[in-house]
């Protein structure tokens, strides 16, 4: 399998507001870059969509590093808190609906294709990579022509 070096990143402003999400694939040493910014979504659903839209450029099975300052999203899958969900129905140990339903099953169809490992990092750290991410991201949402985030609002 191939090794994929995976950053990603989300913004919004405001929260619900305008969002956009960064994200930079590597392997080696060669880079794609993508991002998108939308009219009214939420600093989450960006989170998911950068990892979702840079798993989805992939064209085979691959080893993946993806990194990330988002607690929602690396704890999610890493303490196992979306399997349970998905388990109950897309329900929280709470008994509320779980969000971004639609967003978390794209996310664990790429897990059943690709090795994923998801790394936290501290967002607005220095971190190179997730501080190129956020910039992406937030110049996607600062840009023009944004598009509707289908599944929210607006």
């Amino acid at each position: 399998m191939k090794k994929i070096e995976l950053y990603t990143d989300g913004a919004c402003s405001g929260n619900p507001g305008r969002g956009g999400y960064g994200a930079i694939l590597r392997y080696n040493g060669v880079e794609k870059v993508f991002s998108r910014g939308y009219r009214l979504t939420t600093n989450n659903r960006m989170e998911l969509l950068g990892a979702i839209v840079g798993l989805e450029a992939l064209k085979e099975p691959c080893q993946v590093e993806l990194y990330s300052d988002s607690k929602y999203l690396t704890d999610a899958v890493n303490k196992g808190w979306v399997y349970g969900w998905r388990k109950k129905g897309w329900k929280k140990s709470d008994g509320k609906p779980a969000l971004n339903v639609d967003l978390w099953e794209r996310l664990l169809a790429l897990t059943e294709i690709h090795k994923v490992t998801f790394i936290w990092v501290k967002g607005h750290a220095g971190h190179p990579d997730n501080e190129r991410c956020d910039k992406l991201a937030v110049a996607a949402y600062n840009g023009e022509n944004l598009e509707k985030d289908e599944n929210y609002g607006d």
